[in-house]
C-alpha cells in the first residue's frame, strides 16, 4: 500500500501549508516537461490529492485508503488525476499552478497544441514610420502613405467565391465552425474543441473558390492612403488610423493602421516639449543701448524683439504663443530666445578709438 506521506517526503502531522509547499517541490522536479519521471509526477499528484483535501485525508489516516462511492482515487478504477477523469476538488487546479516556476496551461499547450485558438479571418494591423520636418507640427501635414498590404479581392469583392457561384455549409463542421478533437496522453483522456480545419471556422465553404485569391476573398496589392499629420504631433507618436490594415479573410475584420512619426532636427530652432528654443546674436552696442531687432519665427514670419538696455549673453527672452501647438488643440507653447552678444574681431580704425574713449569712461 502507497504511504501518500512518505511520497511527498512529510511527516504524518505535517500541515496544509507544507504538503503543499512538498506538492509543488516534487511536481516541478518530476514534471514530464522539464524531463522528469511522468509516473513520478503522477504518484506524487495522487498523494497530493489525498492528503490536501481535509475528509479524504482523515479516511487515509483512519483506515489507510479511502473509500469513495465510485471509480475514482483509491478505489478498484484506479487513481484518475485532474482533468482525466472524476471531478477533481474544486482548488485542485489553482493549487496546481500556484508558486510554481511553469504556468498550467503548458500542459494544455503541450495536450491541445496552443492556449486558445487563433482568429484566422481578421486582417492583421499595419505599422509605419514617417519623418516630417519641425515645421510640419505647427499647422499639420497631409501625407500619402503606400503601403503593400491585404485588399479586397476585385472579382469576387471579398466573398472568396467565383461570381454567381454558392457559398455552401462546410461538411466537417456541418456549420458550425467548430470540431471536437479527443487527445490521449499518460494523465488520460481529453477532448479539445477547436476552429474547423477545412472552414477555417467560418461553417461556410465557397462551392467554387474564386480563381485570382482562391477562396481568399483578399489579394496582395498597393494602396494609397491619404492622411492628415496633426498639429502638436511629436517625435515617436503613433497615430492610429481604424480600418486601414490588411483587410480580413472573406470578409472579416479589417486591421489597423498605426502610424509611427518621427520629427526631424532643425538647424535653427530646437524643440522641448512644445517649447521652442532659438539663439540670437546682437552686437555689443544693442547689448548696452538696447534695441528692437526682427526675430524669425517657425512659420518663417517676422515678429519685432525687443532688447533691454544693458542685457547680457545667455539671457532668455519668452515669446508667448510662438512655440508648438499643444496637441489637445488648445493653445500654443513659446519661443525662448536665447541671446548671444558678439564680441568684434575686426575692428576698423575709427571703431577702435571709440571703444578707447568708452574704456577710458570706465566702460
Amino acid at each position: 500500500m502507497k504511504d501518500y506521506y512518505e511520497i511527498l517526503g512529510v511527516q504524518k502531522g505535517a500541515t496544509l501549508e507544507d504538503i503543499k509547499k512538498a506538492y509543488r517541490r516534487l511536481a516541478h522536479k518530476h514534471h514530464p516537461d522539464k524531463g522528469g519521471d511522468a509516473s513520478r509526477f503522477k504518484e506524487v499528484a495522487e498523494a497530493y490529492q489525498i492528503l490536501s483535501d481535509t475528509d479524504k485525508r482523515a479516511q487515509y489516516d483512519k483506515f489507510g485508503r479511502v473509500f469513495e462511492g465510485a471509480p475514482g482515487v483509491g478505489g478498484a478504477g484506479g487513481f484518475q488525476w485532474g482533468w482525466g477523469g472524476g471531478a477533481p476538488h474544486e482548488h485542485d487546479s489553482e493549487e496546481f499552478s500556484e508558486g510554481f516556476d511553469f504556468d498550467i496551461g503548458e500542459i494544455f499547450e503541450d495536450f491541445f497544441g496552443g492556449r486558445g485558438e487563433k482568429d484566422t479571418k481578421s486582417g492583421k494591423d499595419i505599422e509605419v514610420e514617417i519623418v516630417i520636418p519641425l515645421e510640419a507640427t505647427v499647422k499639420g501635414k497631409e501625407e500619402i502613405i503606400n503601403l503593400s498590404k491585404f485588399i479586397t479581392c476585385a472579382r469576387c469583392q471579398g466573398v472568396g467565391a467565383e461570381p454567381a457561384t454558392k457559398v455552401k455549409e462546410c461538411f466537417s463542421c456541418r456549420g458550425q465552425g467548430q470540431v471536437q478533437q479527443i487527445k490521449r496522453t499518460v494523465f488520460g483522456s481529453f477532448t479539445k474543441v477547436g476552429l474547423c480545419p477545412e472552414c477555417k471556422g467560418e461553417g461556410l465553404i465557397p462551392e467554387h473558390p474564386c480563381n485570382v485569391c482562391k477562396g481568399e476573398g483578399r489579394i496582395k496589392g498597393d494602396d494609397a492612403i491619404k492622411v492628415k499629420i496633426p498639429a502638436g504631433v511629436d517625435s515617436n507618436q503613433i497615430l492610429k488610423i481604424i480600418g486601414k490594415g490588411d483587410v480580413g479573410r472573406r470578409k472579416g475584420k479589417v486591421g489597423d493602421l498605426y502610424i509611427r512619426v518621427f520629427v526631424k532636427p532643425h538647424n535653427v530652432f530646437k524643440r522641448k516639449g512644445d517649447d521652442l528654443y532659438v539663439k540670437m546674436p546682437i552686437l555689443f552696442s544693442q547689448a548696452g543701448l538696447g534695441d528692437e531687432i526682427e526675430a524669425a519665427t517657425i512659420e518663417g514670419t517676422k515678429i519685432l524683439l525687443t532688447i533691454p538696455p544693458g542685457i547680457e549673453s545667455g539671457r532668455v527672452l519668452r515669446v508667448t504663443g510662438k512655440g508648438i501647438p499643444h496637441f489637445s488643440g488648445l493653445g500654443r507653447g513659446n519661443m525662448l530666445v536665447e541671446i548671444e552678444v558678439v564680441t568684434p574681431t575686426k575692428l576698423t580704425k575709427e571703431q577702435k578709438e571709440l571703444l578707447e574713449r568708452l574704456k577710458n569712461e570706465g566702460m
